[in-house]
This record gives C-alpha cells, structure tokens and sequence, in this order.
C-alpha cells in the first residue's frame, strides 16, 4: 500500500509546487505606487507629509517617502502584495488605503487623495488644527501672518521682529545674524523692495497684505546668490470656487487707520483677484544725542540735540491679478500691481554746542522731510507639467518694476540760511526666468536648472538749495552743488542642482550658480565714477539624514553655500546726502563686493505629542567686509554754525568670522495652551579700520516667547514677549532692545467676521539706543518712536473665507534643502 501511496504523494506535492511557483516569481517582481496629496478645503496642495507603506498582514513598515512642495509622492521597488498607505500629518485626520500590486499593473497610479482638518473636541470647544504662527525648519522659517496676532496693524517689520536671528533697528532696516544685506522678494519675484534704501521700504508694506514671509538662512543655488539670506513675502490670494474675499479695517489711537479690502472670483479656468490696502498711520517720536568730538586743532567740541516730532506714513496700493489654466498641464498668469507711499515728517530740536567747556548760545533747528514714492510691477507667468511624468516642470517668468522718489528734505536753524536738498530717483527693473526640473529615472532623483537675466537702470539728481535767514522760503539753487548720477547694472545667471538619495535614510543635493556683474554709473557735477565687471561661481551642497523611523520624524542636515554681499548704488554714489544739520552720508565708489562662506548644522525633531524641537549650529566667514564709518568733516566743523559735522561712508575693512546657535521649541503645556520659544546665540566679529582694535568681537542674542490661548471656542488670547542682546557696530554698537505685545481675538456670527484687539509694546519699553567710541568722536544717541498703540480692527469674510483659528496643532514640515 505505501508504494501505491507514493505516486500520489508525489503528485500532490508536484502540484503544490506549481501553484507556489507563479508566487514565487511573482514575489521577484516589483512595482511602484504615486498620488497626490492635498486639503480638502483649500483644494491646495499638501507639501512634506509623510507617506508610508504597511505590510497588511502585520502592519510592519515597508518604506516611506515625504511629498513634494506639489504634494505628489512615490514610492518605488515595492514586491508585488498587498498593502495599507497611510498619510499622517499633525493638523489632519490621517488618511488610510488598502493596496494591492498586481502584476497587470504594477505602477499604481493613486491620483488626487484629500486631508481633511482635524477637529477635537476640548470640553464643549472645537478646535481645528492649523499650522503654526512660526513654522521652523532646517534653512528655512516661514511666517503665517494671518495666524500672528502680533502683527494686526502693523508692517512685514513688525512681522520680521517675531523670527529668531533677525534684528530690526529704529529705521526699519533688517539685519539676518548680524547683516543687514538680503534678498527681498515679493511671491518669489523681484519687487523693488529694500531694506532701509531708496524704493519700497518693509516698513511700508502692511501685514494685512502679507499672507507669509519665508525667511531662508542659507539658500540653494536655485536662488538669488546675493545678500546673507532671502526673504520672501507672500501675498494674500485665494483659490476657493466662486467668490470669496474679505473686508477690513484696523485702527490705532493717535490718528492710525489701515483699510483692507480683497475679493476673488474663481469660476471654471479663470481665477480673477482684486485687492486694495491702504495705511495712514501717525507717529511721534522724541530724541536726544551727544557728541564729543577732538579737533586736529586740539580744540574740544562737544554738542547735544534733543528733538520731538511728528510722523506720517501712508501707504496705497492695488493689486489686479488673472490665473488661466489653459488645460490640466498648462497655466498662465498675469499681475499688475500699482502703489503709492508716502512720509511725511516733522522734528524740531534744540541744539548746544561746548568748545573747550565754553557755552555757546543755544539754537532751535527744524527738520522737515517729504518722500513720495511710486511703484508700478507688472509679471507674466507660464507653467507647463506633465500627468505621464509626475514632478517634471517647466515654469518662465517675466516681470517690470518701475521705481519714481522724490525726497526734499528742509533744514532751518535760527540765525542761519535755511538749507534744502532735493533728492530724486528713477528706476526701472526687468527680468526673466526660465526653469526647469526634471525627475530622473529612478524616480528619486531630481535635475533642476535655470536661467535668469535682470537689468536695473537708476539715474536722479541732488539739488542743493539755500534760502537767506530774512527770506527762509526763498529757496535758490546752487549750481555747485547741483548732480545727475546714471546707473546700470546688469546681472545675468544660470544655475543647476542636482538631488538624490543615498542608501535608505541620506539625501544629498549639489548645485552651482554662475553670476555675471556689469556695473557703470557716474555722476555728473560731482566727482566719481564706477565700474565693474567680473563673473562669480557659487556653489552649494547639502547632505541630510533620517534618524527617525519616519521621513521628517528626526532629520539632520549639514548645508554649505557661497554667498555675495554687492554694494548698493547709494552705498557707492559720491555725492552729500544729508541726514540732518550735522550729519551727512557719503559714498565711495572704490566700493567692492564682499563674499563669504556659510555653513548650517541642524537637527529637527517632531515627537508625537506634537512637541518640535529644531536646533541649528551656523557659520559666517567673510572677506572684504563692507562697514559703515562715521568721521568728523573738521572744515564743515569750522565752517558750520551748528558744531561738530559728521560724515558717514562705506569701506571694505578687512575679514570676519561670526559663528551662532539657534532653537525654536513648540509645544501644547495643556489642551487650551501652546507655548513657543525661539532662541539664537551668536558671536559676532566686527572688522574695524581703527588704529587700535581691528577686530571686535562679542556675543550677541535673540528671543522670543510666544503664548497662544484659546479661552472659549471662539476666543483666542496671544501673548508675546521679544528681546534682542546689545550688538556691535563698525566703531561702537546698538544697545538691547525689548518688548511685550498682547492680542485678542473673537470670531463672530459663526466666523463670518472677527473682532482683534492688540496693544503693542505693553510697558513702552522698545528704545533705540546707540554709542560711537572712537580716539577723535564719541556719540550717544537714543531715539523713542511711538510704539505702544491701542489696535482694533474688524474684518467680515465674504463667501467661503473664514478667519483662521488660532489653536495650532500642526508642525512644520521639511522645507527641502536650505530652501
């Protein structure tokens, strides 16, 4: 019987192997699974979620990926089987698939997968998750305006004051780890727009305007290679169905208005907007310096001045945009965007002068300033994708921005002839991009290039005029001090990065950018002229490691990037420009272009319970520091009536080394309660033309403690405190500088309106202090601007535009590779 048992056996097991074999050669084969993710509501998409594949048997991990800045994913090399997908992201409910890869079709296409918004109920309240005020990442910090409450009435200044390592001094100028000198783009697109020169200034451009600014600490290659860092404000749009948009109006004690109006209709292929923002805002401001000052005579002078004024600042501007989508792969867009600025300002003071301790009779001066500025920006965008080959893009860009100033500035001082200079600018910037990625074969790897071309033409005047003490309105040119200035810059640029992994957890990008500089500008009745002409390279690399079991859960990134601080026109035109009766700014055409070396050490780390923690060591070295010097002119000194003259110019003094640290620290201390703490600590070295003393060096500090509270379900509460450490300047430094803001916020008729109540600077202690300590001049200035101010403001929401909530449960994401 076992021998007739045995042909059958044999069979069955035959059998069994026959059927185990398809299995089996099946299990050699892989496939591939895409989609895309993005919010339900907005319909935008869902950029640095993390994706990852589940064995179904056991929900053991298979891999994971993190979505592009476009939300599509793919996840390669996966055994044919079957599968859970599961997207997580803080903020959102989670969203799960079950997967199956067949070998009919083994690249699974998953389209379009929708979030939606988590809500939880907190003893009767609803919150909703959002992301934060201050989102943190390696390179990279964005700010959502409309969630900080600090801002509501204020500018992209007071925004810029809420983000560690940057600095804002009294004029407005920003300064990022210790240099003021930056990248300022508007919807990532040249706008303009500077920091403290001739052109829209931040401090002109609302926040109710500004939807985000994206502050990136050590920028690709992809991007602008001048200035230590880019900023990059993002303007309020919207791209719900129908019509939608909102209406506002904040007010300020003391004669502070800030209208706000925007609307959206999007139906079909078309998306049109509409946008208005408006500011008149007035301000005082008391003032009081001294300066000691040694003549090559031997002779002692020493002055002070203590001023009260008056200031105006307004703003208007429209902004008029169309998006087309010619068909799924294909959009255009156009922007045309208009404005007008304005300041008007008033400050009378009285001065006194000491030569060798001996009084002179005291003086009354009056300064009056009247800047108007216009700005027309017009752009033209095409994109091109491609649905048989996610991630792959073409996108061109086209753009003008046309700059006209006129700046009087008037000094009268009593029994002396009044002086005026009129100062005028007008500039007119073109350009055009073209870029282009493409996803490599391995579907991991990315190719990125483009082009760039900007030429800016500047050309203006100074007139110098003078009016007799018997006739003080009777202003007359001299011809003597009358210029015309013509300048040119042409920067032409090309660039490509390359990005891929390696291994399971590396990721590593590489790229070179190539500048060209041809600068000519003269002044004509003057004395001066300038040319450069030179081509650069600036390279960049970044290398990044997963140490969490999930893309974004622990990451580590080292970055490097060579960057370029260029002089600006007025840095370099060598005519006076005067600040007031004693002080006047000159330039120095010999100015040459400092570049430097930036390195980035940082580890993010997001925990479950919604904690995030991102710490970052950084370094700047730099060659051929540009500096701002201050000297006594000794014959004006002799000559003028109102004691010590100085002058203000620029240098190249030598190199410097500055190296920090930085941590932001978010999380929820209770379910009603979020807390945010954001640090930086650095050593900053200061190059120095001195006889003594070449190099400076101190350390230096930032922080900020921001508390969000939600009281009831519709009330929410922010509490903000800033500080900034004293720092260090060419020949003396700025003085600690600190503050404390509180905002409340209630939404109203089932968030159709919302009603904000802010008071900044709580306790009045935001002051501006400076000191200058030379052998021959030392100075002290303090300057008190207006800056506690009682805001309230109303905004009713038309269409499907809600107030956002103000409970933030969700961290930031990866922001790519320094940006």
């Amino acid at each position: 019987m076992k021998t007739q048992l045995l042909p059958g056996r044999a069979l069955w097991c035959l059998g069994l192997l026959l059927m185990l074999f398809p299995l089996g050669l099946h299990a050699q084969n892989t496939g591939s699974i895409s989609g895309k993710l993005m919010d339900q509501a907005t319909k935008q998409s869902l950029p640095f979620v993390n994706v990852v594949l589940l064995r179904a048997q056991d929900s053991t991990l298979v891999t994971g990926a993190q979505t592009t800045e476009e939300g599509a994913f793919v996840l390669e090399k996966v055994a044919l089987g079957r599968y859970m997908l599961r997207a997580t992201v803080i903020g959102y409910q989670p969203i799960k698939r079950t997967i199956v890869l067949a070998a009919e079709a083994p690249a699974l296409q998953l389209g379009t997968l929708a979030l939606n918004p988590t809500v939880t109920q907190l003893k009767g309240v609803t919150v909703t998750g959002q992301k934060e005020t201050v989102q943190n990442d390696l390179g990279k910090r964005v700010i959502n305006v409309e969630k900080d409450l600090s801002s509501v009435g204020g500018t992209a200044v007071n925004v810029l004051q809420n983000v560690p390592s940057v600095a804002v001094d009294a004029n407005g100028t920003i300064s990022l780890r210790g240099s003021s000198n930056l990248t300022i783009l508007i919807d990532g697109k040249p706008s303009g727009t500077s920091n403290g020169g001739t052109g829209s200034k931040l401090d002109q451009i609302p926040a109710s305007r500004i939807s985000q600014v994206e502050i990136i600490t050590n920028p690709s290659a992809k991007y602008d290679a001048s200035g230590a860092g880019v900023i990059n404000i993002i303007t309020k749009k919207e791209r719900k169905n129908g019509i939608n948009g909102q209406v506002g109006l904040v007010v300020g004690n003391g004669e502070k208005y800030t209208p706000t109006f925007s609307l959206n209709r999007r139906q079909g292929a078309a998306n049109w907007n509409f946008s208005y923002n408006g500011r008149d805002q007035r301000y005082t401001d008391k003032s009081r310096g001294t300066q000691t000052a040694l003549l090559p005579t031997g002779e002692t002078v020493r002055t002070t001045q203590e001023g009260s004024g008056t200031e105006r600042r307004i703003n208007h501007s429209l902004s008029l945009g169309v998006e087309y989508d010619l068909n799924e792969e294909q959009n255009l867009s156009f922007s045309l965007s208009p404005s007008m600025e304005g300041e008007r300002n008033l400050n009378k003071q009285t001065l006194t002068t000491a030569i060798n301790s001996e009084q002179q009779p005291n003086q009354l001066g009056q300064q009056q300033v009247n800047v108007d500025v216009q700005v027309w920006n017009a752009d033209a965008s095409y994109r091109r994708t491609w649905k048989a080959h996610k991630g792959r893009e073409l996108s061109s860009n086209a753009g003008w921005v046309k700059i006209t100033a006129d700046v009087p500035f008037t000094q009268r001082l009593s029994d002396a002839p009044s002086q005026r200079q009129e100062f005028d600018v007008n500039a007119t910037i073109a350009y055009g991009t073209l870029d282009y990625v493409l996803p490599l074969a391995d579907e991991k790897s990315r190719l990125e290039t483009g082009l760039k071309m900007q030429t800016t033409w500047n050309d203006g005047g100074a007139d110098q005029l003078t009016a007799p003490t018997d006739r003080p309105n009777d202003f007359v040119l001299n011809p003597a001090r009358a210029i015309q200035y013509d300048f040119r810059e042409v920067l032409p640029a090309a660039y490509v990065t390359y990005q891929r992994p390696l291994g399971k957890n590396y990721n590593v990008q590489g790229g070179l950018r190539a500048e060209y500089t041809n600068l000519t500008g003269a002044v004509q009745g003057g004395q001066g002229q300038v040319k450069l002409d030179y081509l650069s390279f600036f390279p960049s690399a970044t290398l990044s490691r997963e140490l969490g079991k999930e893309p974004g859960q622990n990451r580590l990134q080292l970055s490097y990037a060579r960057r370029i601080n260029r002089p600006n026109f007025m840095q370099q035109l060598p005519f006076q420009l005067f600040q007031d009766a004693r002080n006047y700014r000159l330039g120095n055409p010999a100015l040459r272009a400092e570049f430097s070396h930036n390195v980035e050490l940082g580890q993010q780390l997001n925990l479950s319970n919604g904690t995030a923690i991102t710490a970052t060591l950084f370094g700047r070295f730099t060659d051929d520091v540009i500096q701002r010097i201050r000297s006594i002119d000794t014959t004006a000194t002799r000559l003028n009536q109102a004691g010590i003259v100085t002058a203000e110019t620029y240098r190249n003094v030598g190199r410097t080394t500055n190296l920090g640290a930085e941590m932001t620290w978010n999380q929820p201390l209770a379910k009603w309660w979020r807390v945010g703490l954001t640090g930086s600590i650095y050593r900053s070295q200061i190059a120095s033309n001195a006889s003594v003393d070449k190099q400076r060096n101190t350390l230096a500090g930032t922080l900020r403690l921001n508390n969000s509270f939600t009281v009831r379900p519709t009330l929410d509460v922010q509490l903000t405190g800033s500080w900034r450490s004293a720092t260090l300047t060419a020949q003396g430094r700025q003085l600690a500088y600190g503050g404390l803001d509180l905002a409340v916020r209630q939404r109203l008729f089932q968030d159709r309106a919302a009603l904000t109540l802010r008071v900044s600077d709580l306790f009045d202690t935001q002051v501006s202090r400076s000191e200058i300590d030379t052998e021959t001049l030392q100075t002290t200035a303090r300057y008190k601007n207006e800056t506690r101010v009682g805001w309230l403001g109303f905004t009713w929401y038309i269409g499907a535009t809600k107030p956002p909530k103000k409970i933030e449960q969700i961290q930031s994401g990866g922001g790519g590779f320094g940006g």
